[in-house]
């Protein structure tokens, strides 16, 4: 799915979307030399690998060997376009030399197209632009197996843990369940630097490579307090962007004595707001200053800071935190500003958590390799889960099937069982024959009984 205008972009169908991965495979150089090993093809590798990511069936491509043995064919090669069905051991072997950066801007010309289609306009946050949250989350861990891309760390009984790291970005919105993954980036050993990689400069390398491309939307980033300083800000801010990460007192000691500062003579600006909760009043107020340094030194950057303390009816504490932000803080924006603060959660929730624990196994050691298997198997589960939120959102069978089931989880068992037992021949196929059986059966008439 090369990058172009919103004329001549496809549709985000199934079909177009699968299209889209073969394509990107097929593009990929070969660096085999030749003889038997070239029965399979490296778009064969990505289409079956994706398939199980995209039907979250780990025996998905079992059931189409039996089946294309039973009945001379099989739904990998009829809705995935599978030419030949590889073992999951050539798979890894295929695909452990494929960076995972030549995937990782199909994530993004995805959620490009929806942009230019208008399905974006839910998220649009209180600028008129969207949010961005940046957050890493470890998806392998070992003491036994490695590859010279793991991230080592020594514990002090002499054990070594091997682990992968990759930073996940997400676009989301407050009051917005969906959040739409952007391209990751992956902790990995630098060439030319002997400290480890760590998640901030693998964002700090996402924000170079990436931003540009989004920039012009209008992006706020969200983070935590990991982000919070200045280096980081100043990357975000070259490219044409804002921020605005949590902001704690223990990493910001500066900021924090300008805060107290300014409350011993009464001078933060505060705005109250109780609001009844359905079962109790609540009382949130909102604390706020600008030009603060978010450092020591005379090159300290100038920031926003807001604060939300939200009180029970008894006066009790049930949430207290604080941002830094690139954005002026007024008493008319305040409000807004905590809540697009607050939905960096959803990262960690709706996107970390999803992938984790919602039939995406996204710790799963589906296979490490030597080179890069691990990463370009992670993106892979990444843009299966891309697609399924873009499907839900654009395409109306999809849409419809999982408003007659009561989850994702009953979704994804109902596509399991079908594609392990029946053969379909194209996506349509499968979504009518789903919203058939799907569909409310009919109401009965009762005759009316007549004379005669």
């Amino acid at each position: 799915m090369p990058s172009c205008d919103a004329a001549a972009r496809p549709p985000l169908t199934v079909d177009a979307l699968v299209q889209a991965v073969r394509s990107t495979f097929r593009g990929l150089p070969d660096v085999r030399k030749g003889g038997n090993n070239q029965r399979y093809t490296k778009e064969d590798a990505g289409l079956a690998a994706f398939s199980v990511f995209f039907t979250q069936s780990p025996s998905f491509l079992d059931y189409q060997t039996r089946m294309q043995k039973e009945r001379g064919r099989n739904n990998a090669t009829s809705l995935f376009g599978v030419h030949r069905l590889p073992s999951d051991q050539q798979i890894r072997n295929l695909l452990d030399p494929v960076a995972p950066s030549s995937l990782a801007p199909l994530l993004l010309e995805v959620v490009e197209t929806l942009y230019q289609g208008g399905a974006l306009e839910t998220h649009r946050a209180f600028t008129g632009g969207f949010l961005a949250a940046l957050d890493g989350t470890q998806y392998f861990t070992s003491e036994k197996i490695a590859c010279p891309h793991c991230t080592t760390r020594t514990h002090a009984d002499g054990t070594v843990r091997y682990t992968h790291t990759a930073v996940t970005p997400v676009l989301l919105a407050p009051g917005q369940e969906a959040v739409f993954p952007l391209p990751p980036a992956f902790v990995v050993p630098q060439d030319g630097h002997d400290k480890q990689d760590c998640e901030l400069a693998a964002s700090g390398r996402w924000l170079a490579q990436w931003a540009p491309r989004i920039a012009p939307w209008g992006i706020t980033f969200l983070g935590d307090d990991l982000y919070c300083h200045q280096p980081f800000c100043h990357q975000v801010l070259a490219q044409g962007c804002h921020f605005l990460f949590v902001c704690l007192p223990p990493s910001h000691a500066t900021l924090y004595e300008w805060v107290a500062d300014f409350e011993r003579v009464g001078a933060i600006s505060t705005r109250v707001v109780t609001r009844w909760t359905g079962t109790q009043h609540i009382t949130d107020t909102y604390r706020y200053l600008n030009d603060l340094p978010l450092r020591d030194g005379d090159d300290a950057r100038l920031v926003g800071w807001c604060e939300l303390t939200t009180t029970d009816a008894a006066g009790r504490v049930v949430y207290r935190n604080a941002w830094a932000t690139s954005h002026a803080v007024t008493a008319e924006n305040v409000v807004a500003l905590v809540a697009a603060g607050r939905s960096r959660w959803k990262i960690e929730n709706e996107n970390n958590n999803t992938l984790k624990t919602k039939g995406y196994h996204f710790e799963h050691n589906y296979g490490h390799g030597q080179q890069h298997l691990s990463a370009v198997l992670a993106t892979l589960i990444l843009l299966a889960y891309l697609m399924h939120t873009v499907l839900e959102r654009v395409d109306r069978r999809y849409r419809a099937i999982r408003a007659q089931l009561p989850s994702r989880r009953t979704f994804f068992e109902h596509l399991r069982a079908l594609l392990q037992y029946l053969p379909f021949d194209t996506w349509e196929h499968l979504f009518d024959f789903m919203l058939d059986a799907l569909a409310p059966a009919p109401r009965k008439t009762r005759a009316r009984a007549g004379t005669g």
